[in-house]
């Protein structure tokens, strides 16, 4: 199994990367926030990797952090979801999918691209007691931050950047804020720097 891959970026597009490592050029799959915040071309990149072996194809994707590895390879236990739809549902932040997921919040389950009703109560009676205590989100994230920040991602701005200003934006708020009213600050934020 390829565990990890360190390299050259080649190409960015929002769910597929391309790193050189050792000359030869390494298609690797991503969530958006993952590659949202590798940088651009000519950086130098790490990720943390799965191979999924299928009878056609090799397919390598990646992850910023090895615990959203494993809640990749957790999603792929759960019967319905194959790769391509555990990274799509990775691509909203990996702390919003577990908290959905402890939550039992359907709805939100739902709207993840390839995640229809009966996916989405697989997901949380096979996963809600067993995401590890590492996982993202174990640390009991405030939904609302999350999500603020899972919508920035998703416009562009690298993940530990709109992490900074949406919390910067909910201290400056009291904690009182609701999504849209931190989006609002944060978007304004990012636009003076």
């Amino acid at each position: 199994m390829i565990a990890s891959v360190r390299g050259t970026l080649l190409e960015k597009q929002p769910t597929r990367l391309v790193v050189e490592v050792g000359g030869v050029g390494m298609e690797v799959l991503v969530p958006l926030h993952v590659s949202a915040g590798v940088g651009e071309p000519g950086a130098t990149v790490f990720l943390h990797t799965a191979l999924i072996v299928r009878e056609e194809s090799l397919t390598l994707f990646g992850f910023g952090e090895p615990g959203t590895r494993e809640l990749f390879q957790k999603l792929l236990s759960v019967s319905g979801v194959g790769p391509k739809t555990a990274l799509g549902a990775l691509s909203i932040a990996p702390e919003a999918l577990v908290a959905a997921i402890r939550e039992e919040d359907l709805d939100a389950l739902v709207r993840l691209p390839g995640i229809g009703r009966k996916t989405a109560q697989r997901m949380v009676v096979d996963l809600r007691d067993s995401l590890p205590a590492g996982a993202p989100g174990a640390a009991g994230e405030d939904r609302t931050v999350a999500d603020a920040v899972a919508a920035l991602v998703s416009l562009g701005y690298a993940s530990a950047a709109a992490r900074k200003a949406v919390e910067t934006a909910r201290r400056e708020a009291d904690g009182e804020a609701g999504v849209e009213e931190l989006l609002r600050a944060a978007l304004t934020r990012l636009a003076k720097h």
